[in-house]
């Protein structure tokens, strides 16, 4: 009998709805991780974007501390932090001081891509892509920073010397996959937009996956979009916001997330784009029964020890609501 449980989590962005205030969003942020700790969810990751209106988690490190002081026992973190953005010490310094604060509830999911266009990347960092080329140094750097023995180094990020936070390479393509097996740590892939890579990124992760002191055998955390209503056709009306989002980031015309809308022909023929159907390929959308046969065939394929959940919904309380449907589905699974 397989006693394997799959661990949920979520992944937000801090999205700003039309009509909301960044004091609002910030506000149902937190709402929505109270909400999943009650739920069993086990992280609560935020991810760092940069000049998009419609996505409030750009200050992350501040963000995953004002969630963490508003809740008890679930974990925050960063998914993820883009690495190549920051100094490593700083980071350190940062992602040390928030597991000071708050002990065994802090992650530190880490990226290599900007998260933001190319000349935003060059006004965080004029050097943004040698950084990236040195991700691979520049994680073995913050390593050493919360290593206890670090304590005899010149340069010392002493906020977080012997401070446990669990580091987790994210990725959205085969790259990132080489690099969490080389170095024996978690792997979450980004397939709720990334879609293309996710089987080939998996199979390398496992196959050339070296045991460390962070793990001892693979761990994988897969990530896919979930709408859930009452209905079908309510979690279809629901994820009109969704497609137009996406739209809005084909078309350069980023905007706040749209109330919902009726799904109409037009909706369906966007969907149909062969770009925007596969970039939304794991994305489960219906009433609780339709996801749920939805989610156990994706697991059954990915063998994931976890999912993490992304949902683009414009109203909190049926965001909250597709998030608890997902629970109850991840339960019954388990």
């Amino acid at each position: 009998m397989d006693t394997h449980k799959t661990l949920y989590s979520i992944l937000d962005l801090a999205l700003v709805s039309e009509g909301h205030t960044l004091k609002q969003t910030y506000e149902n942020a937190l709402q929505l991780a109270q909400s999943a700790e009650a739920a069993g969810y086990t992280r609560y990751w935020l991810a760092e974007h940069h000049n998009a209106p419609n996505i409030g988690s750009s200050a992350t490190s501040i963000l995953i501390g004002y969630v963490a002081q508003g809740t008890t026992t679930i974990t925050i973190g960063s998914g993820g932090i883009m690495l190549p953005n920051h100094s490593p010490l700083i980071i350190a310094e940062q992602f040390g001081t928030l597991a000071t604060l708050y002990p065994n509830r802090i992650d530190l999911g880490l990226g290599r891509a900007p998260g933001t266009d190319r000349e935003t990347a060059e006004a965080i960092r004029s050097d943004f892509m040698s950084a990236a080329h040195a991700f691979p140094t520049m994680l073995g750097q913050i390593q050493q920073y919360f290593k206890a023995d670090n304590a005899t180094s010149k340069v010392r990020a002493t906020v977080a010397e012997g401070v446990e936070v669990p580091i987790y390479i994210l990725g959205s393509s085969t790259d990132s996959a080489h690099l969490a097996a080389k170095k024996g740590l978690p792997y979450a892939f980004a397939s709720h937009f990334a879609t293309t890579h996710l089987w080939d990124a998996l199979a390398i992760y496992r196959e050339e996956f070296k045991p460390s002191e962070a793990l001892t055998k693979p761990y994988t955390i897969v990530g896919c979009n979930v709408i859930i209503a009452d209905t079908d056709e309510e979690a279809e009306r629901l994820s009109t916001s969704l497609i137009k989002m996406i739209v809005g980031i084909f078309t350069g015309k980023r905007d706040y997330v749209q109330p919902p809308t009726a799904m109409t022909n037009e909706f369906r023929d966007i969907l149909q784009n062969p770009q925007i159907h596969q970039m939304l390929k794991y994305s489960f959308i219906g009433s609780k029964a339709t996801v749920k046969a939805q989610i156990k065939d994706f697991l059954d394929k990915t063998k994931a020890d976890e999912l993490i959940a992304v949902n683009n919904i414009y109203g909190i309380k049926d965001r909250i609501k597709s998030y608890q449907l997902f629970a109850e589905i991840m339960q019954e699974l388990n």
